[in-house]
């Protein structure tokens, strides 16, 4: 694949990482913040985009209480292609919109959550490729477990097929235009971005995701993600 091919004829790429969450499930820890094989978490998602030679400019977007925090790490390390670290909203929606309003003369724009350190370069660069289809694209895996739709009472109400189920990740990959206007006519609130894109009208291309793009949500997760960044260090070596 040719740097060329990758860049989308050479149009520019932005990267939105969001991280303004409050870590309900880390028992008041910020996982954002965790130690993940010496650094900090958010350290090894950010690098993702910054080692990669698809990405022009990134945005991270954090609690109001940590923008500095993020400030220091990105003087640190050095991240040449951070913009802006801003503080984001309520929602994650909200936190999103603020990062696209920071991102300047882009034609593409990745949405990853922050909290999926073990991004791999491969899926950047699919993405991309996938989103050229019809300017939008997400990485999702088939669902294997049984799905049941349960009753606020705990009582099974449906047990869906699992043909045809994914189990959506981040980078979501987006025509800038497209999601900035799917962002600016959002009234309701919604999980992901490519909701969004889908209320809007916008067909959403499906690309093969990874079952090591995981998204840390408890300390269990951190222990595994931590396991998975391990091994690729030592492969390296």
């Amino acid at each position: 694949m040719t740097h060329a091919n990758t860049k989308c004829d050479m149009e520019r790429v932005g990267a939105v990482i969001v991280a303004a969450g409050r870590s309900e499930r880390m028992g008041g820890a910020d996982k954002i913040f965790a130690e993940l094989c010496g650094e900090p978490l958010l350290a090894h998602t950010v690098a993702a985009f910054q080692r990669s030679s698809v990405i022009d400019s990134i945005v991270v977007v954090l609690a109001q209480d940590r923008v500095e925090d993020g400030r220091d790490l990105a003087r640190k390390y050095n991240w040449s292609k951070v913009t802006a670290v801003c503080a984001g909203g309520v929602r994650r929606q909200d936190s999103v919109k603020a990062g696209l309003n920071q991102l300047e003369n882009v034609d593409w724009v990745m949405i990853h959550d922050g909290a999926r350190p073990c991004l791999t370069q491969d899926i950047i660069e699919r993405g991309l490729q996938a989103a050229k289809e019809n300017g939008a694209a997400i990485p999702a895996t088939p669902v294997a477990d049984t799905i049941k739709v349960v009753s606020a009472d705990r009582y099974v109400v449906d047990t869906p097929q699992r043909d045809g189920l994914y189990s959506a990740q981040t980078p979501q990959v987006f025509r800038f235009d497209i999601i900035s206007a799917a962002h600016r006519i959002a009234d309701e609130e919604a999980t992901d971005d490519a909701v969004l894109a889908e209320r809007a009208g916008c067909k959403v291309k499906i690309f093969q995701g990874s079952s090591t793009n995981i998204k840390v949500t408890t300390k269990e997760d951190l222990v595994i993600a931590e396991a998975i960044i391990s091994s690729r260090i030592k492969k390296k070596r």
